[in-house]
């Protein structure tokens, strides 16, 4: 069996005396689609914030693409393969559309400063073939006809689907999506869902899924693994998930025959 994309191995992080995530392991293969789930501060949020980089952990490893991550700062891990959303939007919001995939797509530019003072060919070369991968990634996902907006205009469903598409504008292989249905009624909930499939699909690569409505994550995930205080209490199938005493105890607040 080839070697996880994703790999987690006893990573803890302490901040002071609270211990947000407590010895996890976690894989994640090529092409999967696995959700994060746990109660309100379970350290789902921290656990992206260590693959991303933004924290550190104080025990443990993280290796992606068979490598580790230790010591890497977030843009650097976005050109490696890593690419997040927010459960808060943190689109540009008085940028146009275009922009905010453009500043994106810059990510694995050659050129430097020089480049872009003398205006050179392959300069020029470069800002045209960005034009056209922005163009090709609002036309997939039916956002072409506002690339002029400002994003903070976008209703709100639009607004989470240009944050996909500026994540993907990095070239991800691994995706990682941080509550994508929140503040969604039920019928964009289904609308996130057949979009999550379809970016798995089209673009072939993996997504781990933090998400609290159930019904998303239950839908869509093919694993999923649950944490608790810090603690991963459980993985597996959605059904042996739905099933497990122990998860079913985290999210009521009580002991389960």
């Amino acid at each position: 069996m080839s070697s996880p994309l994703l790999e987690l191995k006893n990573v803890t992080i302490r901040f002071g005396g609270l211990t947000a995530v407590s010895a996890l392991d976690l894989a994640i293969r090529e092409r999967e689609l696995v959700g994060l789930i746990g109660p309100n501060g379970a350290g789902k949020t921290t656990a992206f914030n260590l693959i991303t980089g933004v924290y550190q952990p104080t025990e443990g490893d993280i290796h992606f693409l068979g490598r580790p991550t230790g010591g890497e700062r977030p843009h650097h891990l976005a050109k490696r393969g890593i690419a997040r959303t927010f459960q808060n939007i943190r689109l540009f919001g008085s940028m146009s559309v275009f922009d905010n995939v453009r500043v994106a797509v810059q990510v694995h530019r050659p050129q430097g400063m020089l480049d872009a003072l003398v205006r050179m060919h392959a300069f020029r070369h470069g800002e045209a073939e960005v034009e056209r991968q922005v163009m090709e990634l609002l036309e997939i996902f039916g956002l072409h006809g506002q690339r002029d907006e400002d994003a903070k205009a976008l209703p709100y469903g639009d607004q989470r689907r240009l944050e996909i598409v500026r994540a993907l504008a990095t070239r991800p292989r691994l995706l990682l999506l941080d509550e994508p249905a929140a503040g969604m009624n039920p019928t964009e909930k289904i609308e996130l869902m057949k979009l999550i499939r379809f970016v798995k699909e089209k673009f072939d690569l993996s997504v781990l899924l933090v998400e609290h409505d159930m019904t998303v994550v239950m839908g869509i995930c093919e694993r999923i693994a649950v944490l608790d205080y810090g603690l991963k209490i459980a993985e597996g199938t959605p059904a042996e998930i739905r099933a497990n005493p122990k998860v079913i105890a985290a999210y009521l607040g009580k002991e389960v025959d």
